[in-house]
């Protein structure tokens, strides 16, 4: 592979991940506006599934002779996006009792919960790298949320639903690179978001006790539509053939820190000198956990 082709591939997965990124800071102002999370969720996959339709049915026009899913593999695809809406309902929740630099950190916990799950699958025990790594996102994650040093207690509600948002989040992880590959990306994502949406609407129903406001959909669902669920899946799995899964990891971190700046910048929350420490840390254990042997 060229090296315009591997830069191309650094470039769209940067950027899908930056707009991951951007996403808790538009639920936190949503939040601040009366929305819910049911509100917020359900404009989220409303206008996702639409966008993505529309995507697939381009797809299907310019390109022929692709492989469709047969019925099991959208059942499969079904089932494992519901991980997806759990994630979501979770991480916003999160967001909804802690602040958004706090949550994000809470999310990246994801790198030792896989590392766990792949133990538990494969029967073999991490190699020293990862658990090195591990600990690593385990000390950065202490001061990342500067919990030793904070004089106000962290809501535990938030903590819950973080770290839930994690386990799910790494399930969807696991399970969107095993399932179904040789289907387009964009048909694989319609799919899953379809099953996430199962999940998203049941939430809404159970927990919403006054009338929906469809406002949601006219001032934040198509921010929240396109910056979660549309640009960053088609960017990433645009860019992570060309970058390799290593380097692509390495290279998705990036959602981390931008996460962190917008709600600095746009959320004015405090973030002290600590915690860029302990988002430098766990940005250096993905780093060292994705280096090949060689380097």
């Amino acid at each position: 592979m060229g090296k315009n082709e591997l830069l191309k591939g650094v470039i769209l997965v940067a950027l899908g991940a930056t707009s991951y990124g951007m996403l808790a800071t538009f639920v936190k102002l949503a939040y601040g506006e009366g929305f819910t999370t049911a509100e917020v969720t359900s404009s989220q996959f409303i206008y996702g599934i639409l966008g993505t339709f529309l995507i697939t049915l381009f797809n299907k026009k310019s390109s022929k002779g692709v492989e469709k899913p047969s019925e099991k593999n959208k059942f499969q695809l079904m089932l494992a996006g519901t991980s997806l809406g759990m994630t979501s309902v979770f991480y916003y929740l999160c967001v909804k009792y802690i602040d958004v630099s706090i949550a994000i950190v809470l999310l990246m916990q994801t790198v030792w919960m896989g590392v766990i799950l792949e133990w538990i699958l494969d029967k073999q025990r991490p190699s020293n790298k990862k658990i090195v790594a591990v600990l690593i996102v385990l000390i950065g994650t202490l001061l990342a949320t500067n919990v030793l040093f904070s004089p106000t207690e962290i809501n535990p509600l938030g903590i819950f639903w973080g770290m839930l948002a994690a386990a799910s989040f790494t399930t969807t992880m696991f399970t969107a690179n095993k399932i179904a590959t040789h289907v387009p990306s964009a048909t694989r994502s319609l799919w899953m978001l379809l099953g996430g949406a199962v999940i998203v609407f049941g939430f809404s129903l159970a927990t919403q006790t006054h009338a929906f406001n469809f406002e949601i959909f006219a001032k934040w669902g198509i921010f929240l539509a396109l910056f979660g669920t549309i640009i960053p899946p088609i960017l990433m799995n645009s860019g992570f053939p060309k970058t390799g899964i290593g380097l692509g990891s390495i290279v998705s971190s990036l959602e981390l820190p931008v996460s962190v700046t917008m709600a600095f910048l746009i959320l004015n929350e405090k973030i002290v000198f600590k915690q860029w420490i302990g988002i430098f840390l766990i940005i250096v254990a993905i780093v060292v956990m994705n280096l090949p042997k060689k380097q």
